[in-house]
């Protein structure tokens, strides 16, 4: 049997699929978290609330300039925890793996999805792995579940949004989207940009001693503009943004030739936050603190008086942003 390559050997739960998860997942993940002989294993949450999240990922590609599949699991996970005001603290991981892939990627992969979750500080407690015949599957697939403690201070939640609150972003937006897109190559295109998959915890920990603190959101697929409309659906407010919405311009020149609009890109490393009025510029100067965050800006409002979403342009005219519906860029994360 070929061994730089994953058969179906590898997942009928015999000698060859041991062999690859302790070659593999326990070298990288350390034998101290994951228990290959139990079907179940404790976890200390300290008498905290308990939130859990659950997850996804099916990039293309597998690897992408500033990150892989690998470190977008634990940056997906564990960013969904932090925006609902809770601190991650263990994750589950379940691989799914197409025969005939290399061996010597899914290290590469595995190991960066290992310094990853070190560097956030999550434990990966336990995961499962699945392979299926060649033709039926996108190379891999990672499915997570993150558990987490809430944290104290404000309780995040869109029941907080009220009339008049500001919108304010961590930093450019659309990043991710468009260096996924230029991986791919699919358009003869290629360029410099780099994804902004990172762990969002300093900046989404920094705001939750704010009283003002109304909603956190990460957003990942449909953009900013997926964020507005959530919005939009739970409270009935119409959301405003500004002309002030960071976008760099290597992304700005890839969707004005391409027609995509970066108000749709998905984030992998960004945290839309709704603060009060009276407090955004103390928000945005505490995100403007942190590193990574000094393109953080003010970038909106929610106006009670409309119920859409608005682009103001820096023309001064306007234009409604509409709800995503066909996916523009499909296996985005």
């Amino acid at each position: 049997m070929d061994d730089t390559r994953i058969s179906l050997a590898h997942g009928n739960g015999g000698r060859f699929m041991r062999e690859l998860i302790e070659s593999v997942f326990v070298r990288h993940l350390g034998e101290s978290t994951i228990d290959v002989q139990a079907d179940a294993v404790p976890i200390d949450l300290d008498g905290g609330e308990v939130m859990i999240t659950t997850d996804g990922f099916t990039v293309q590609p597998l690897e992408f300039p500033g990150g892989d599949i690998g470190s977008l699991a634990i940056h997906g996970t564990t960013n969904d925890l932090a925006v609902a005001g809770a601190r991650p603290l263990y994750l589950t991981l379940n691989a799914f793996i197409e025969e005939g892939f290399e061996v010597e990627q899914l290290d590469r992969i595995v190991a960066s999805l290992a310094q990853t979750a070190r560097d956030v500080g999550v434990t990966v407690s336990a995961g499962d792995t699945k392979v299926v015949r060649n033709g039926e599957g996108g190379g891999l697939y990672l499915a997570t579940t993150g558990v987490g403690v809430r944290l104290p201070g404000t309780q995040p939640s869109l029941t907080r949004i009220s009339d008049g609150d500001v919108l304010i972003v961590s930093g450019t937006i659309g990043d991710h989207g468009t260096a996924v897109m230029l991986a791919r190559e699919a358009f003869g295109l290629r360029g410099d940009v780099i994804s902004d998959a990172a762990s969002v915890i300093p900046f989404t920990e920094a705001l939750l001693g704010l009283d003002g603190l109304r909603f956190m959101r990460d957003p990942t697929r449909g953009g900013l503009a997926s964020v507005a409309h959530e919005i939009l659906r739970a409270t009935g407010f119409g959301v405003r943004l500004e002309p002030t919405v960071p976008v760099r311009e290597p992304v700005q020149a890839v969707c004005d030739m391409l027609g995509y609009d970066p108000y749709y890109l998905a984030c992998e490393g960004r945290v839309v936050a709704i603060v009060a009025r009276e407090q955004a510029d103390e928000a945005v100067a505490a995100w403007q603190a942190i590193e990574g965050g000094g393109d953080a800006a003010r970038i909106g409002r929610i106006d009670g008086a409309s119920q859409r979403v608005i682009l103001e342009t820096s023309l001064g005219g306007e234009r409604f942003l509409e709800e995503l519906e066909d996916d523009p860029l499909p296996r985005i994360c």
